[in-house]
Parts: C-alpha cells; structure tokens; sequence
C-alpha cells in the first residue's frame, strides 16, 4: 500500500483508523474522507482530506485518480439501530456505496478493506463459538448489508480478481468516539456514564452477552489483514475476529472494581434487544489465528482499566 483513502473516516473506526496509518505510512499517503460529520482538529491537521459521498461513483473515482489511491479502507455505513429507523438509506449507503468502491477498485487495481460486523449472523446461527462458515440469516437491515457485502466482495475477487479482504468486527468499544447508533453503545456509553456520573441505565438486560473488542486491536486486525500474505488467505474476506465475551453485569463489575460506588440499573429498549439477542455470543475466530496469526492483546480487565484512565478527566 503506497497511498490509501479512508472513507467514514469520522466514524468510530476511522476516527482511530486514520491516524494508524498516518503513523505507519505517512501523513502525505493517508486521505480522509467523510461526508456529512466535521472532522476534528487532529484528523484535519494530520494530512490529507476530502468530503466524499461514497454514493456518488464520479465522486469516488474522481478521488482515485487524484490521489493515486491504491487502497481503500472502505467504512462508511449506516449501524444497526441506526439503519433499523431508515432501511432505504441504509441500503442507498452501506450497498451502494460498497459497489462503487468495488467498481472504483476493479477499474484502478485498488485493494479493498470492508468491515463486516456480528449483524451479519442472525437468530438461527449457533451463538457459542459461531464458525467462520455457518448459516447467515440476518433479521436486521444492517446485517442483510453485511452479509450481502461479505457476498459482493468475494464475487469481486473471484469474477474481477479484486484485492478485497474484510473482517466480522464485534462490538467496537473505544474512548475517542461518542456512540452513534450501535447495538452495542452500551459497553461504550458505560465507561462515560461512570466517569462523570457513578451511575448507568443499561438499554440491554442482564443476561446479554455479546463479542466485544477494544479499539487498538481492532485498528491492529484491520491493519495487518492488509498486509497479511495473501497466498495464506483461504478466506480473504469476512474473517471472524474476536477478544472478550461479556454481559452487561459483567462490564459493571469490572468497573466497580475501579469506581466502588458505580451503579447499574436496567431500562430494556426492545428494539436493541431484539437485535442483540439475534447476536452470537462468542465468534471462532480459528481461522484469523491460523491463516494470518490474528491474536487480541486487550482483555476485559486490560481493556476496562485502560478505558478508565482515559476517560479519567471527566471525573
């Protein structure tokens, strides 16, 4: 990779995404993009940015050309609470702003990022060490665009011999971003709460255990999937990836730990219920670890701690 282009790249991943790479491969060869939100004064001091509707196939290559893109992380979409209010817009961004991408990437022999998510699995997959390869029936709008992305995005490598690789993210926790429509923004919105209040209403009942990830591993999962040899892949795409596994009580006790006079208490919303009960609990994540060495280095006490004393200015 010699100059990558960034979509979403104000999101929750991006926001972290961006500066990684800028690290790695220079500011100069790092391009931001995004299309509605306003970056922040780190993100537009760190190198080179553009607003970008990802739905705008003239726009996007337009930018490929400019920049002689030669890799794209591709990030921007619609979340799953978020996409469940507006399933046409959430279908006008999360698909056609992939297949642009994908296009843009078959015609100047770009490789491709593209996040997948735990959405992409619904009620019917096996919850406990969920395979790599097993049924897909996603009951959300969000996870019916991811599935359908894992889809396209091996069509593309079969069919045009794209460079597109992706990954199943859990749920993302990081101290940079403030929650944007996640099934998930508990295990986020919980940290902010404890820091500045000692006191949390949990929209998830006790008892819903999901994947979970800290940001840092899974910026580091992104990036060395990218660079990983692709004669190792038998996947290339959609790989499970996964950390830690808890419920919400579990996350709670974890903090108390750090804040004794913590407290929790419930006020279920149905609609993220019903999406996080059609959730795995725990992904295999065997072939990530067996065909391009995948290993989390956050785990839920690592994670908690480090999270705490981010966030520690807000007590």
């Amino acid at each position: 990779m010699n100059r990558i282009l960034v979509t979403g790249a104000t999101g929750q991943i991006g926001s972290e995404l961006v500066p990684a790479l800028r690290k790695k491969y220079g500011p100069e060869n790092v391009i931001a993009a995004w299309h509605k939100t306003q970056p922040d004064r780190e993100l537009l001091a760190g190198g080179p940015f553009c607003v970008l509707d990802a739905r705008d196939s003239v726009a996007v290559e337009k930018i490929i050309t400019e920049y002689r893109i030669d890799a794209i992380y591709h990030l921007a979409a619609l979340l799953s609470a978020s996409a469940e209010k507006d399933p046409q817009l959430a279908w006008d961004v999360n698909m056609n702003g992939l297949r642009n991408m994908l296009e843009a990437a078959r015609k100047f022999t770009c490789s491709l990022f593209f996040p997948s998510s735990i959405g992409a699995f619904g009620p019917s997959t096996p919850a406990d060490n969920t395979p790599q390869d097993t049924i897909q029936r996603p009951t959300t709008i969000y996870g019916i665009t991811k599935v359908t992305g894992e889809l396209l995005c091996d069509y593309y490598f079969r069919r045009f011999h794209v460079d597109a690789r992706g990954l199943r993210f859990p749920g993302l926790i990081s101290y940079k971003t403030i929650p944007k429509g996640g099934t998930t923004d508990y295990a986020v919105e919980i940290f902010y709460a404890a820091a500045k209040h000692k006191k949390y209403e949990c929209f998830l009942k006790e008892g819903t255990r999901l994947d979970m990830m800290y940001m840092p591993d899974a910026i580091r999962a992104a990036v060395e999937l990218m660079e990983a040899d692709p004669a190792r892949l038998m996947h290339r795409n959609a790989f499970n990836v996964a950390a830690m596994s808890f419920s919400p009580e579990e996350l709670y006790h974890a903090i108390k730990k750090h804040i004794p006079d913590f407290t929790m208490t419930f006020q279920v919303d149905p609609a993220r219920q019903a999406i996080a009960d059609s959730w795995p609990h725990r992904m295999d994540d065997s072939a990530a670890r067996m065909e391009w060495a995948w290993r989390p280095e956050y785990d839920l006490a690592a994670m908690t701690k480090e999270m705490l004393e981010k966030l520690s200015h807000l007590r």
